[in-house]
């Protein structure tokens, strides 16, 4: 519990993964294959329509890349699996027959933002913002890079990648076509999901694997282009100049 958890659970045709982290809400590798499992395992059960992707907590709904596991890497290898956490997840949620939906609570950061784009619709609390900060650290959105491209366009993530220091808020978001809806209360923005979730749960499952499929149509390369993409952030985070970034993060909260 104290270094986090993924829940999932199935009911009335909804899947539902859930994750968490004591460091508002960070991914480290556990987390990242927890959630790519459950991910998987609520799409290959024939009664699920759709899933629900979300995390614990009421202030941060993801924090990017667990800094603790950032430093810890000390070989190109062990970059590249980490890395690799990341483009698992987002083919996880590619490749499932069922539609996923986001629920964005509140800010996401770095990889929290690749969640946000690679879910097939993210609803979102109004306060919702989102960072971009990979090159900040030394490194590059390079693996969730393609799901953000795919969901607000060329121009948008070349902005967002480029200004990894600047806070968007929910709005500019919605505007870039990162969130489909924003939502003034928590309840608001449950009850929006919930009624979503059991409409799409009465459709076709047919029906809508078929759709899925044609929504991500030119993405049949992604199982090979992010673990490409995982290699690169992964040389990266050894330079000095990441450590050094990090460090002083980290210096800096605690």
């Amino acid at each position: 519990m104290s270094d986090g958890y993924v829940r999932h659970r199935i009911q009335e045709g909804i899947g539902t993964v859930t994750f968490h982290h004591p460091k508002s809400n960070s991914l480290p590798g556990h987390i990242l294959r927890g959630m790519a499992d459950a991910i998987a395992l609520c799409g290959s059960d024939p009664s699920v329509r759709v899933i629900v992707l979300r995390s614990d907590g009421d202030k941060v709904f993801c924090a990017g890349a667990s800094f603790d596991e950032l430093v810890a890497i000390n070989d190109a290898d062990s970059g590249l699996a980490f890395f690799s956490g990341f483009a698992h997840v987002i083919n996880a949620i590619r490749k499932v027959p069922a539609l996923v939906i986001g629920r964005i609570h509140g800010h996401t950061v770095g990889g929290g933002v690749g969640l946000a784009c690679a879910v097939d619709i993210a609803y979102a609390h109004e306060k919702a913002s989102a960072r971009l900060s990979e090159l900040a650290i030394g490194i590059g959105p390079f693996v969730v890079g393609p799901a953000v491209e795919r969901k607000v366009g060329t121009g948008t993530f070349g902005l967002l990648s480029a200004t990894p220091a600047l806070r968007r808020e929910a709005d500019w978001c919605l505007l870039r076509g990162m969130y489909a809806e924003l939502f003034p209360t928590m309840e608001a923005l449950d009850a929006r999901i919930e009624a979503h979730t059991k409409e799409l749960a009465g459709y076709s499952p047919e029906a809508m694997a078929e759709l899925k499929r044609v929504m991500w149509k030119g993405t049949e390369d992604w199982d090979q282009l992010l673990i490409e993409r995982a290699g690169i952030s992964g040389r990266l985070v050894l330079s000095a100049f990441t450590r050094e970034a990090i460090a002083k993060f980290k210096a800096a909260i605690t």
